[in-house]
């Protein structure tokens, strides 16, 4: 069952990621509180029953691909990253670069409202989850060792992730809001 939540706005996402993350920053702002987009909300068999094995494996179970022998790890054309769940869009490749690990690595998002991020102990050691803030999918973890002008390194699986390689329509088009 598809249920898209339209009463939950991007004030409630990031109150969700803030109590996760043990930080608050107090009353979200008017831009927090707008609805940037409906939630993708499903059941784990719903789930399963669209997505391919690997992209269920590593979006709803927050698996990890093999490093070097995935899809994405050196994709150099120009082009959008999107989720692989959702469609939402996530990364771009003008901010990709290669971190030398064998995924695919992005030192800022689109948006940053377009993913939430988890303290995350599953190895032992405390690192922060990257998720998809449209449908919560598991996309990788952002680490403090990326280039500038950021200096995060978003290390993504490619399973969670889907290519959409740039148009020759869309290079001469103006980028949206502009």
């Amino acid at each position: 069952m598809l249920a898209l939540l339209g009463a939950i706005g991007i004030g409630a996402m990031q109150a969700d990621s803030q109590k996760s993350n043990g930080k608050s920053h107090g009353k979200p702002s008017k831009t927090e509180k707008k609805l940037l987009f409906d939630r993708v909300v499903k059941s784990e068999a719903e789930w399963k029953k669209i997505l391919p094995p690997t992209v269920f494996e590593v979006t709803r179970r927050a698996g990890t691909e093999p490093a070097y022998q995935n899809e994405y790890w050196n994709n150099h054309l120009p082009g959008t990253y999107k989720c692989a769940d959702c469609g939402l869009e996530l990364f771009t490749a003008k901010t990709k670069f290669e971190s030398g690990t064998g995924w695919p690595s992005f030192w800022q998002p689109i948006d940053k409202r377009f993913v939430t991020e988890h303290t995350d102990h599953e190895l032992g050691y405390e690192r922060t989850e990257v998720r998809c803030a449209r449908c919560d999918a598991h996309l990788g973890h952002v680490f403090d060792d990326g280039p500038k002008p950021t200096g995060l390194r978003y290390c993504m699986n490619s399973a969670a992730l889907k290519f959409v390689k740039e148009s020759k329509d869309s290079k001469s088009a103006p980028a949206p809001g502009k």
